[in-house]
Order: C-alpha cells, then structure tokens, then sequence
C-alpha cells in the first residue's frame, strides 16, 4: 500500500508538540508492516534541513489567488527516519525560524497544500491513500474531491486525524479566491458559520474522521469550539484510535540522552542515579520528592494554575519537595513561573523553552510528572513518563481518562477530576504520602512500565482502517 501523510510537523524536523511525534513514529510503524509509507511537510528552515542531505526530484509553480509562488520537492536521501521524506519548499512563505503564529499562516499552510496536490497530480504513483493531520491539511479532501485541477486525484482516499480541534484554520471568503476553481455549488463543504473552516471541511469531506483517543472523540461530540452538531452528524465515519509512542526513541535503558541507563529491574536505583544528575543541575536536593511539568504552558494544559500549587505546596510542605517546570507559552505564565524561581531558589526551578535532551533527562530523573489539562486530546507525557517508571499526575479527561487510573483502584498514576489548585494540591499530597512507602511506589513504577503503549498495535490499527475506506471505494 502506497501511504502518504500530509502535517505542518514531524519529529525530529519540526515540533511543537505531539502531533511531530505522530507524524515522526506512525509512518515508521507502517513502513516497518512493510508498506510504502511517505511524509510531507513544509521545508522550514530547521537545523534537520540544515546538516542533512536532500536531493530535489520535482519543481513546480503553485497559484495562490493572483499570486505565483515557485516551489520545490525536496527528499532527503538517506531515509534515517525509516520513511521517505519530503520537504515541501516554498522559499517566500516557510524560510523562517518558526512553525507558526505568522501573519500569513492561512497564506502558507494553504498554499502547502496545493503544492503537495499539485506534486502528487503529476506522479505517475497515486498514493494509495492520503492521511492529514489536522486543519493545516485540512483543505486537502476537498481540494482533490471537488476542484477538477486534481481530478486525477478524485477517487484517492482521504483520511483525517483531529489531534486538537480547538485550533481549526477558520478565514472569511474574501480569501475565497485562494483556492482552485471549482463548482460554487460545492461551496456548503467549505463553510462552517459563515467562514471557511478548514477542519469542518475536512470533517465534511474525508473518507474517514480519527481522533487520537476514544474519551476525546466523546468530548469533541459535545464540547469543541462550535463544530459539536457537525461532529454528531458524521460520528457514522469517526473513530478513536489512541496514539502510541516509540519505543526506540523513549527507552530508559538504552537512551543516549541519559548519563545513566536503567531497565525495568533497575528502575528504582536508576531513577535515583538520574535524578541526582538532575537536580545537581539546578541546585536541588535529591532526598526529596521531584515534581515536573512538561509542556506547552497555555490555559488548556492547565499551566495557568501551576503558580499557586507551586505555592501552596512549598509552604505547605516547608521547602521539602521539588518543582521543576520545563515549557514555554503564555508571557504571563512565563513571567510567573519565573518570579517564583526568585523566592524559592533550592526548591524550584523554571526552564522556559523546549529542550529534547533535559525532557529525557526530566522523565528519567522525575519522581512524578503534573498534567492537570483542561484539554488533552491524547497526551503523549502520562505515556513517556510511565515509561521511564515516572508517576503520572493526571486530570480525567480525553486521552489521559484512557490511559491513567488512580494507583488506589489498582491503577499507574494518580488521578482528580476537576482543573483547579485544590484538586492538584490533593494529588501532590497524595503523592507524597506514597512517595514515603517505598514498596508501594516502587510497584507503580514497574506497573507503568510494562504497560505497553508502542505504535506497532496502533499502525496495525490504522492500516485496518486504511482497507476498510478502499473497499468501500471500490464497491462504489
């Protein structure tokens, strides 16, 4: 089977969050099923693009509107990832040192996608399958569906995957013009409360709707920033499929990241050895228990609340136990975050921005990880972190309801039920009252890392899926 996936991120090119992990492990999972799996992504200018090799195999000049934007396909040559990838270059729009939040996204990201359909019109090998990942390729069901430039394309399947429906790439019609020809009366599937909603397109027009876990797809039926009622009307063609992790990228014991390698029978005595490294990193104590937070630090993860548990924790607890904080977003979080590391000097720390080697060195070295999500389509931490034996502390909701139970209903983590400072004050005294009884943390932690979250069943999962749609296909 010929598969390509279309995102804006894939690990280790480009990421900002999870969705890169997706795009950089499920393709992998695929291939190794021995399928011909691809990967396109715009061609940021990113340290991977810069110390690898590529070579162009396609040239081309995509129409945006009254604007002509020339671009390339380059595919880098070694296939180190374990899939062919291709960079989609488009030096006006996407040479720029970030991913996102431009003025001109709509502009880039659409114009992303024409390029990519363009590309693939003209290969001689249709994909036997296309697979999108959220509202930057959004546009692409209906652009190869109903715009007769990619008839060719028409009867290709598309497939796509809501990793976070908050973000839905909504613009107004005066940027109609954008888009290829087509038929005006097709226009209904583009519209979603009197705008373009890229998305709810994808919604109307894929073959088939994943989400990237079941308790999210529940959620998303009757809370998602407007798109419930259509989201209801197409549950007949949804899924959830929780995501995976890759094991050979996230494995304790043969992690490059780490000074010290530990396995399942080691765990206790590696984690300890790790967290020694890391707290003499930051001029913490290691005798006391570490609490880590990881992530995006916006209002939907929960990061706004941090500040006040941190607070109410410490002196609760009279300066006994540790927070460390690694993650960028909200200036006003940051700024907390950061005032706060001028008051509590040996018991906090604050690392503003995203670093691939401290987050490995943070899950091995953590005795618990703190995700008190709002929102959380799947959740990638809880996963990395039981891994690396590290305690998830996790509020009920989306992929971490589908991952994590309470370690006092026999489960591998610690659970509340509402985002606020109370409930995540709870679990943290909770958490050190287990952190006290050595036995019993010692039991969870292996509980966690047996637990098996690789990629292998949910590629498998996936490409079941895949020949489900051209089946259907070819019985119409």
């Amino acid at each position: 089977m010929e598969i390509l996936h279309v995102g804006a991120e894939c690990y280790p090119i480009a990421k900002v969050g999870g969705l890169a992990d997706v795009i950089g492990a499920l393709p992998k999972y695929q291939n190794n099923a021995e399928h011909n799996v691809s990967v396109a992504i715009p061609c940021y200018q990113t340290t991977f693009r810069l110390k690898n090799d590529f070579e162009c195999i396609h040239t081309g000049k995509l129409k945006l509107g009254h604007f002509k934007f020339p671009y390339s396909v380059q595919k880098e040559t070694s296939n180190k990832l374990g899939f062919e990838l291709y960079l989609i270059e488009i030096p006006e729009l996407f040479d720029r040192p970030n991913i996102y939040n431009y003025k001109d996204d709509i502009e880039r990201f659409l114009s992303f996608q024409i390029a990519v359909l363009d590309w693939i019109s003209e290969r001689s090998l249709i994909p036997d399958i296309i697979h999108c990942h959220d509202h930057h390729t959004g546009l692409i069901p209906f652009m190869k569906k109903y715009c007769p430039k990619y008839e060719k394309l028409k009867n290709m399947p598309a497939i796509i995957t809501i990793h976070n429906g908050i973000y839905q790439g909504v613009f107004t019609f005066n940027k109609l013009y954008y888009l290829p020809e087509f038929d005006l009366i097709n226009i209904k599937e583009l519209e979603w409360n009197n705008c373009i909603n890229s998305l709810a397109s994808a919604v109307k027009c894929a073959d088939e709707i994943t989400t990237v876990s079941t308790s999210y797809l529940n959620e998303i039926n009757y809370s998602d920033n407007g798109l419930e009622t259509l989201l209801q009307r197409v549950r007949h063609k949804s899924r959830g499929i929780l995501n995976g992790i890759d094991l050979d990228i996230w494995d304790p014991e043969n992690d490059p990241m780490l000074e010290t390698n530990y396995s399942i029978n080691t765990v206790n005595e590696g984690k300890q050895k790790n967290k020694e490294q890391l707290c003499s990193l930051f001029n913490m104590n290691p005798a006391k228990p570490l609490f880590s937070f990881i992530g995006r630090l916006f209002n939907e993860k929960g990061a706004d609340l941090l500040p006040k548990v941190i607070v109410s924790a410490l002196t609760a607890y009279k300066d006994n136990i540790n927070f460390l904080i690694l993650g960028y977003g909200d200036i006003e979080i940051e700024n907390q975050l950061k005032q706060l590391r001028e008051i509590y000097n040996y018991n906090y720390h604050v690392h503003i921005g995203y670093n691939e080697e401290l987050a490995h060195k943070t899950y091995a070295g953590s005795d618990f990880i703190l995700i008190p999500s709002r929102i959380e389509p799947c959740g990638l931490n809880q996963m990395y972190a039981m891994r690396y034996g590290t305690i998830p502390i996790v509020r009920r909701t989306g992929g971490l309801k589908d991952t994590i139970t309470d370690f006092e209903d026999d489960g591998n983590g610690i659970c509340h039920d509402q985002a606020s400072v109370e409930d995540i004050y709870d679990t943290i005294d909770r958490a050190i009252h287990l952190y006290l009884n050595k036995d019993a943390i010692g039991t969870i932690r292996i509980k966690g890392m047996q637990t098996n979250h690789s990629w292998t069943n949910v590629s498998q999962e996936y490409l079941e899926l895949y020949n489900l749609i051209i089946a259907k296909r070819h019985e119409n």
